[in-house]
């Protein structure tokens, strides 16, 4: 059986480190919502388990250094997030990136990076490469 959840996981993962990438240095809100869509709650007004396990990942994250926030907004996402230094130093990392010879040096330096590799994973949509990618970050 598939392990859809790291699948999930590396998801999240990869679309909040380029919401906070894209938002850097400010602080700003990262809502459930806007990462996988709006997911409907129980009866009760429990989340579904794929909207908890994104809000866990948001966790995780933070747990494990790469985001820091200031405080929770109930069960629907972080306000006042940013990257640590630990992961904006991970996503600027360079990789390997094969440019023509006309291709400016700022265009080379942005493309080389891996945040460009994630972003760029996301415009695909292939779950494979995104997968990749987020594995490639925690390497």
């Amino acid at each position: 059986m598939a392990d859809i959840h790291i699948d999930d996981f590396y998801h999240d993962c990869t679309r909040i480190l380029v919401q906070l990438y894209e938002a850097f240095p400010r602080l700003t809100s990262v809502y459930i919502d806007d990462i996988i869509g709006r997911f409907e709650t129980d009866e009760y007004g429990i989340p579904s388990r794929r909207h908890q396990a994104c809000f866990d990942t948001l966790l995780w994250l933070a747990a494990e250094g790469y985001i820091r926030y200031l405080d929770r907004v109930r069960l629907e996402g972080l306000d006042q997030v940013v990257l640590s230094e630990k992961a904006f130093l991970r996503l600027n990392q360079l990789i390997p990136f094969e440019p023509d010879s006309s291709t400016p040096a700022s265009i080379v330096r942005k493309r080389s990076s891996l945040a460009w590799a994630l972003k760029q994973a996301l415009k695909s949509g292939s779950s494979e490469t995104i997968c990749l990618a987020a594995q490639r970050f925690f390497l």
